[in-house]
């Protein structure tokens, strides 16, 4: 069974980063999407940035030139780097592995952004 841990997460002040690492194990690692996810309180969890197993990025409009999703294939991590952090990037981060019609999901790490 693929695990996933995401440690990393924690509090930042706005304006400033923080990169979240998400660690897999049991998997064939090279050949999987990741992506990030988020939920924020009372909200439902959506797509933050996504990297294929080719490297292709993409990112949801609001974390645009902000987040940066990569991947280690030879360490089977994958990151998000988080610069330029707003109150509303507070939520769970979650990373998932995706490869056809299957996906396993990290426990998710809290991610708050406040002064």
């Amino acid at each position: 069974q693929v695990q996933l841990v995401e440690p990393g997460g924690g509090l930042v002040q706005p304006g400033g980063p923080l990169r979240l690492s998400c660690a897999a194990s049991r998997i064939i690692f090279s050949i999987y999407a990741m992506d990030w996810y988020r939920q924020a309180p009372g909200k439902q969890r959506e797509l933050v940035a996504t990297i294929s197993s080719g490297g292709s990025t993409n990112y949801a409009d609001s974390v645009k030139g902000r987040l940066t999703i990569s991947r280690d294939n030879a360490k089977k991590m994958v990151y998000l780097q988080m610069n330029s952090l707003k109150p509303e990037d507070t939520g769970v981060y979650y990373c998932r592995a995706a490869w056809g019609d299957y996906n396993s999901w990290g426990q998710g790490t809290q991610v708050t952004v406040s002064s």
